[in-house]
């Protein structure tokens, strides 16, 4: 095993490593974002449509400056996304790894392609849009890992457990026998699950296809990188055997093996490796080094018609129809189900920033984070947000804003993050039990941590009827999930009413605009003697007992 697959192994591991820690209740030790923080192109794209210096992602700018000494270090070595393609090229293209695919030509025409998606991206984010999380490397290897194969190893678990129920009850393995794991389940799998499959297939036409042509972070790296201070280098002792050229997964080297294509170079090192005559090293760049820098770069006219694409698409998405806005005027469009996280920043501010990884997904330990797809419209597509029917907002978990690479979602302490009320509950009337059914039903009642639930006697209904109380309602949705009406519940969270800032505390805005969010989700709550006859269980639907 070479030093860079060691490498390699080691930094797949720990990315997955810090996946798996992205959880409820959140390590303090270690940032689990870490890696999402080392793409140069969330760096740039969320500098440039945000125009804030967000701190949390200096380590891309990091990542930039290095590779002006080592080249695109950071493909071949970091990357996940490059790591996972290596290993798929093993799978979909065994024992043909050595194959460069593409002719020259075609080769040097392809590889223009990341550079037309790069500037795409930059135009969109001149004109506010964000457009990162369409093909951030890091960005989309954690939503295939995250969203995609842990749900997927998640289940294989508990089905293995449930294949060993007998025998471990029949070794007295009481505590084994009823283990459960908690399911997961996402919105925009099969999207994701496919994209990858297309991804890895690529390798048909050449090996590391998505790092050569598609990648835009490799590409900003490639302008950054085109002069490495360590580059390769080919003594006089080589034969033009054509070895190395064969065995670059990158295809970097020229017809003349003394030339090299740097700004494509990963310094894999595969060429030193493979090199009969020892003529190939890597080392400091001297005055007589021969580089080949310019063939892939697009022209000038094709780089402008790129950037003026990037920015039409981001003319559309401002004035597309469903383009939702921070500010509440006349005529602004917010679809019922589109509920932001707790933290979450005003909606333009928010998509400008959100890169739709899944990190905050993944953490959430109720499941109730989704992806979207159009509900925000083209540039909110795969931003979180709150399914009540699939899990309530826990008032006492905090992860989604202190996991999220970006800021899009404020890391907020528990006691803040109560007071950030995502939307209102209210009743569906003529779904409700009570309302429609004169039938005495107290869920909701008992499961709202904030006590925003009161049941009271109406003219005409016999049963008892939930009415809410918005100024305590966060919109947790606690009341949604456990609500025993079939299909789509009696009672639904909105976001009308929901306190997003990007600065400042939420309790002084909250108690300024009269909100009593005072959450307490081990409250005992029970309702008032005068409205229920414990002698008399006539009336209590079938399974319900108070």
């Amino acid at each position: 095993m070479n030093f860079r697959t060691i490498v390699q192994t080691i930094n797949l591991c720990f990315f997955l490593f810090l996946l798996w820690l992205a959880a409820f209740p959140l390590v303090e030790w270690i940032p689990v974002d870490f890696f999402q923080r080392l793409d140069p192109l969330v760096f740039l794209g969320t500098f440039i449509s945000t125009r804030e210096w967000v701190w949390a992602l200096v380590p891309g700018l990091a990542i930039l400056g290095l590779t002006l000494i080592l080249g695109r270090f950071f493909c071949a070595y970091i990357c996940p996304m490059g790591i996972t393609i290596d290993l798929s090229d093993r799978v979909f293209r065994p024992g043909k790894r050595n194959v460069q695919g593409l002719t020259s030509e075609q080769n040097s025409r392809f590889r223009k392609i990341k550079y037309f998606i790069l500037i795409f991206i930059l135009g969109t984010a001149m004109l506010g849009v964000s457009s990162v999380f369409l093909a951030s490397p890091l960005s989309l290897i954690t939503r295939l890992y995250g969203l995609v194969l842990y749900p997927a190893l998640v289940l294989v678990g508990d089905t293995v457990l449930d294949l060993f129920l007998p025998l471990n009850l029949m070794l007295g393995l009481e505590s084994m026998a009823y283990a459960e794991l908690q399911s997961y389940r996402f919105a925009t799998q099969w999207f994701i699950a496919f994209f990858f499959i297309a991804v890895f297939a690529l390798v048909y036409y050449s090996p590391r296809f998505w790092c050569r042509y598609l990648c835009p972070s490799g590409a900003l790296m490639a302008l950054t990188g085109k002069y490495p201070l360590i580059r390769r280098k080919v003594s006089t002792d080589c034969t033009d055997c054509g070895i190395c050229q064969k065995q670059c997964p990158m295809q970097a080297i020229d017809d003349d093996p003394v030339k090299t294509f740097h700004q494509e170079c990963v310094v894999c090192e595969n060429c030193v490796r493979v090199c009969p005559e020892k003529a190939v090293s890597f080392g400091l760049a001297h005055a007589g080094s021969t580089a080949k820098t310019v063939e892939f770069i697009p022209a000038r006219r094709e780089l402008i018609a790129s950037a003026l694409s990037g920015a039409g698409a981001a003319i559309l998405v401002h004035t597309g129809i469903d383009r939702v806005k921070s500010d509440f005027v006349p005529g602004n469009i917010i679809p019922e189900t589109l509920i932001r996280p707790p933290g979450a920043l005003l909606e333009e501010d928010f998509q400008a920033r959100c890169i739709g990884c899944g990190l905050c997904m993944k953490s959430c330990p109720t499941n109730t984070l989704q992806p979207t797809w159009f509900e925000a419209g083209l540039g909110g597509m795969f931003s979180p947000k709150v399914f009540p029917r699939r899990g309530p907002c826990d008032p006492l978990c905090n992860v989604c804003g202190r996991v999220c690479p970006t800021e899009a979602l404020r890391s907020l302490t528990l006691a803040e993050k109560m007071w950030a009320k995502i939307g209102t509950s209210h009743v569906v009337k003529h779904k409700c039990l009570a309302w429609e059914w004169q039938r005495e039903c107290l869920v909701c009642f008992e499961v709202c941590p904030y006590a925003a639930i009161e049941l009271k006697r109406v003219p005409d209904i016999s049963a008892p009827v939930p009415f809410i109380d918005s100024h305590k309602c966060s919109g947790c949705g606690a009341c949604e999930y456990h609500c025993p009406v079939q299909g789509s519940s009696a009672i639904v969270v909105s976001p009308t009413e929901a306190l997003r800032m990007n600065r400042g505390s939420y309790i002084e805005k909250g108690r300024a605009i009269g909100l009593e969010l005072d959450a307490d989700p081990d409250r005992e709550r029970k309702p008032p003697d005068h409205l229920f006859d414990p002698d008399d269980p006539g009336d209590l639907p079938p399974g319900f007992s108070f």
